[in-house]
């Protein structure tokens, strides 16, 4: 078993999971609104930075192929931006646990 750094795990776990959380946004078209009102409640308790709140309304208020592509952006601030992601709720807690061991073997089986 290879040993591998948290901080890329979590990464790549977040990763699985948003790549997830597109394909869902592809088939159901209630999960945009339902984001944005997270986001706008989020932001009216002061529970969000502004900047994340103001880019997540702009990706989410947008063309859909913008979202999906900054929902899997492997950058900088792709990373900064899914740490406050509204989308907790699209994927059941069973499925998001299987995702994060499926994530974790293959990280220690060195594949990508």
């Amino acid at each position: 078993m290879r040993t591998h750094d948290p901080h890329r795990l979590a990464e790549e776990r977040s990763l699985a999971l948003h790549r997830r959380v597109a394909r869902e946004i592809e088939r159901d078209e209630t999960i945009v609104p339902r984001a944005a009102k997270r986001i706008e409640a989020w932001r009216a308790r002061g529970a969000l930075h502004g900047e994340y709140a103001e880019r997540w309304l702009r990706l989410l208020g947008g063309p859909r192929s913008e979202l999906l592509r900054a929902l899997v952006d492997e950058t900088e601030a792709g990373r900064a931006l899914r740490q406050s992601s509204p989308f907790s709720f699209v994927v059941p807690p069973r499925d998001r646990w299987r995702l994060w061991r499926q994530t974790r073997t293959r990280l220690e089986s060195g594949t990508r």
